[in-house]
């Protein structure tokens, strides 16, 4: 009696291989990596979940995955490849991690968790034969494909000859069409609609130097740029290229007029003045409709370092404008009904309500967002909020089925992250999501994924310091909700709350008094921490007092369960906390 011969079974089998890998890891190994990590976690490996596949192997830059459906592989491949080119949007070409992918259906033989034969060889060559950013697949998928996926064509490249394969492979080049997000910003004949989403919009005119030193023009340009630059990382903010803007320099201009040609809400001007060994910087953002002043500002430097001036003047600058753009269109919003404010308008009003931290108004934060998501289903930054005014209801308490709010958060953070890789909002909700996991190291990746985005957002500043402090690095932590709070004067009290338990934790206890002093309307975690201060301060009538309004406002409350909710990496920092907890008598 014969043996059975191996098994075998008709599959669709992808391979991607990374381009350029040898030479992104010579320039940087160590960020190569990172990435590539975080392409799998966030993008590939969710994908191809989704799409019903199984991945057989990987190596160092690529990946063979089996799909039971041509559909599904095709339709993976060009997920990948999308998300992939919207996250290399806003990184150097230098930089770019790229995929070329290709696809086949034919036999293969299984033997144990692997996969062989020449069904897998000719994904392999098909791999080759795709551009970067790319797909090419056999006519066997092209065939099975057809018709069925509205968001892709197909190219006609011929037979073409391989390595190794002695027959010819007809091959196809998949041509990536307008996907369903894209399809919603575009009319029936192809030109792009207008977008419901209309964000705030700016307009930095060249900095005049007003020096009469020639050599000053190089600094004044240079400043310029730099807010341009670093302006454009805040994705709720549209700022005009250098090269709208610049055509008006050494002209006399009228801001009203400027902002007409632009289609601009706001204008940024001013000069740069040398006197002596100092320079000063002066800016002015203006409300073009009003012709209104809505804030000035005056930076004073030595002369010492022009470079680092020109840094710490744009830090300065880019750092407080948002929040006075901000203000400037909240106050527009307040003078409209809500059902007929647009969906940045209603993502802002829904900001302001959610940091004051209250039950009713995140109830009403949540209606905003939906009826922002209801204009515009495409709009990351509104997905994002959503996800984090949800978060805020899960940590209070405030919802009926806490599983099920938490799921929420996550499938809205899935949302936003597959509609925008490169908002600095989404992966800071991700950090903090993940922090409640006490998932610290990922938790870090989307924290530092944040931070680099967008180095000047309070929000990500802050958040490294609360970060910090979990790790058990408070005195860091300290400098880092500081710096939050120079960059954002106008910052949300919660700010206090951070840096009263950053001092906490460095054992700084008069500090952490005054930071939690400084909240108008404690709630319980707050006076939890405040008995727990003055406890560990021996102010035994003031542990007391705070002890009773904690029991007060949350008459259910335990040590042992509040600690639960705390994400101290570090058991020396659980225990501080404990010791002081149980020292002001609160029930253990």
């Amino acid at each position: 009696m014969n043996a059975p011969g191996p098994e075998r079974r008709l599959a669709a089998v992808l391979a991607a291989d990374m381009v350029g890998y040898s030479r992104l890891m010579e320039v940087d190994e160590a960020g190569t990596l990172a990435r590539l990590k975080t392409h799998r976690l966030e993008l590939i490996d969710p994908s191809i979940a989704k799409n019903r596949g199984r991945i057989i192997k990987t190596t160092g830059d690529g990946m063979l995955v089996e799909f039971h459906s041509v559909v599904d592989a095709v339709s993976c491949a060009a997920e990948i490849q999308r998300r992939m080119a919207r996250r290399n949007a806003d990184v150097s070409p230098a930089r770019w991690i790229q995929f070329r992918i290709g696809i086949n259906l034919g036999d293969v033989i299984i033997e144990e968790n692997d996969i062989f034969g020449d069904g897998v060889n000719v994904a392999a060559r098909l791999e080759v034969l795709a551009e970067p950013g790319g797909i090419c697949v056999s006519g066997a998928v092209r065939d099975q494909v057809g018709d069925r996926l509205d968001d892709v064509a197909f190219v006609d490249i011929g037979n073409q000859t391989v390595k190794n394969i002695s027959r010819p492979i007809h091959v196809f080049r998949v041509r990536l069409e307008p996907d369903a997000a894209e399809m919603q910003t575009r009319g029936k004949d192809g030109a792009a609609a207008t977008i419901t989403t209309r964000k705030p919009s700016i307009a930095v005119l060249p900095l005049v130097n007003m020096s009469g030193d020639p050599e000053q023009e190089f600094f004044a340009d240079g400043l310029t740029e730099d807010i341009i630059t670093e302006l454009s990382r805040f994705r709720d903010l549209l700022i005009i290229s250098r090269n709208s803007t610049f055509v008006h320099k050494g002209k006399a201009v009228k801001v009203q007029e400027v902002a007409r040609e632009l289609d601009v809400e706001y204008v940024l001007e001013g000069s740069v003045r040398k006197v002596g060994d100092r320079v000063r910087v002066t800016v002015q953002l203006i409300d073009a409709q009003t012709d209104r002043h809505v804030w000035a500002e005056r930076y004073d430097r030595k002369l010492e370092d022009i470079f680092a001036i020109q840094d710490e003047v744009t830090g300065a600058i880019v750092a407080t404008l948002p929040g006075r753009v901000e203000a400037a269109t909240q106050e527009r919003a307040k003078r409209k009904r809500p059902d007929s404010m647009a969906a940045y308008e209603c993502v802002l009003a829904a900001k302001v309500l959610h940091h004051r931290s209250q039950r009713e108004a995140n109830a009403e934060a949540q209606r905003l967002l939906d009826r922002a998501i209801a204009l515009d289903p495409n709009y990351a930054h509104a997905h994002a909020w959503k996800a984090c005014v949800l978060g805020q209801t899960w940590i209070y308490g405030w919802c009926a089925d806490r599983d099920a709010t938490f799921q929420q958060v996550a499938d809205e953070l899935e949302v936003a992250l597959a509609l925008d890789d490169n908002d600095s909002d989404v992966h800071r909700i991700l950090a903090a999501v993940n922090l409640t996991r006490d998932d610290h190291d990922r938790a870090a990746y989307h924290q530092e994924r944040a931070l680099a985005l967008n180095p000047n957002y309070d929000l990500v500043v802050v958040q490294q310091g609360e970060f910090l402090t979990w790790l058990g690095r408070p005195e860091e932590g300290i400098d880092w909700i500081k710096k939050a709070m120079r960059l954002n004067p106008f910052h949300p009290e919660r700010f206090w709350s951070h840096l009263g338990r950053a001092y906490y934790c460095a054992e700084k206890y008069a500090e952490a008094a005054e930071a939690f002093a400084r909240i108008t309307r404690p709630d319980f975690t707050h006076h939890a921490f405040l008995a727990a201060i003055f406890a560990q301060m021996g102010d035994s009538v003031a542990a007391a007092a705070h002890a009773a309004e904690v029991v007060k406002l949350e008459p259910g409350f335990s040590v042992a369960g509040y600690l639960a909710t705390q994400h101290y990496k570090q058991e020396a920092d659980r225990q501080r906390l404990e010791a002081g907890l149980l020292k002001a008598g609160l029930p253990a």
